[in-house]
Parts: C-alpha cells; sequence; structure tokens
C-alpha cells in the first residue's frame, strides 16, 4: 500500500468524522431513527487492509465521535467490535473467484445484493451494541428495538446514497 493511499483513506476517515459531528449528530428521524454514518466508512475499508490497522483506524474514529457526543465509550466499543468482525465475515462471503487485493468492498463493485448482505448484519450488530449500552439493559427492550431497526434502516439508506454520490466503481469490473 502507497503513501497517497494512506493518506486518502486517513483523510476520508477524518471527512466521515467531521460530517458526522458537525451534520448528523443532530439528526435524528421521528426521535427514533440516529443516523451513524460514521460506520459506513469502517465497513467500506478496502479488502487488504488487515484486521490490527482497522481495528486502530476504528477505535480513533469512535473516540473522536465520542468525544462530541459525551457517550464515553459507547461508540468506539461498537465500532471495535465490527472491524473485529469485519474480516471473519468477509471470510464468510467470498465470491466463487475470491476477492480482488485493493477492492472496496462497495455496492458498486460487488453488487446490491452482495453489499446488503455484508453491511446489513454489520450495522444491525453496532447498533444493538451501541442501543444495549447506552440503555444498561434497562426494561426498555422495546424502545431500544425500536431504536436499533430505524437506525440500520436509515444508515443502510443513507449509506447507498454516500456511494451513489462520493464512490466510483473500479474499472476492469
Amino acid at each position: 500500500m502507497n503513501s497517497i493511499r494512506v493518506i486518502s483513506i486517513l483523510l476520508s476517515g477524518f471527512l466521515y468524522l467531521l460530517f458526522q459531528i458537525l451534520v448528523l449528530k443532530n439528526l435524528v428521524l421521528f426521535g427514533t431513527a440516529f443516523c451513524f454514518l460514521y460506520v459506513t466508512y469502517i465497513i467500506l475499508l478496502p479488502l487488504d487492509i488487515k484486521t490490527i490497522p482497522v481495528l486502530l483506524i476504528s477505535f480513533f474514529l469512535g473516540i473522536g465521535v465520542d468525544l462530541f457526543y459525551d457517550t464515553l465509550g459507547i461508540h468506539t466499543a461498537a465500532l471495535l467490535v465490527i472491524a473485529f468482525i469485519r474480516h471473519r465475515w468477509l471470510l464468510v462471503l467470498v465470491p466463487t473467484g475470491g476477492y480482488e487485493d485493493d477492492l472496496q468492498p462497495s455496492m458498486l463493485n460487488m453488487g446490491l445484493g452482495w453489499f446488503l448482505s455484508y453491511s446489513v448484519p454489520l450495522v444491525l450488530i453496532h447498533h444493538v451494541l451501541f442501543f444495549y449500552i447506552e440503555s444498561l439493559g434497562t426494561d426498555l427492550f422495546l424502545t431500544s428495538l425500536q431504536k436499533v431497526i430505524a437506525s440500520v434502516i436509515f444508515v443502510l439508506v443513507m449509506s447507498i446514497i454516500v456511494q451513489l454520490l462520493f464512490y466510483r466503481r473500479r474499472r476492469g469490473i
């Protein structure tokens, strides 16, 4: 991986963090659907990045979000779980020919069906962890479940919109 690619990956992570903090922090639909678009950044990291660098990126991104949301590490904990599971989930979803090394697992490169089967479980796990840690396991089960379902749908729709607007399809695919 060359230095230009590393810088572009880190810069895009910083842009996701800024967008999350400045724009999406106060965006809540109907009091239940929260848009945690920063999860999309971890999901869309290139496939050739190993687990430890993804964990480090997730840690710093989660800490950055936690600092501005005043959530005391809840975002970081949920994002680290996603970063840890990501590589193993990619191994479960390996297509017949395998993956190319520097491929980005986006909807444009892999198709909508593959992208949804890849991203829905990861976003769902993130949101379940986040909202149940936030409620501390009290008897707010149905309220938390409602937030999880609404937020997962909201994040996935926003993720698809962001990919269609800002990501390019890789040539040769």
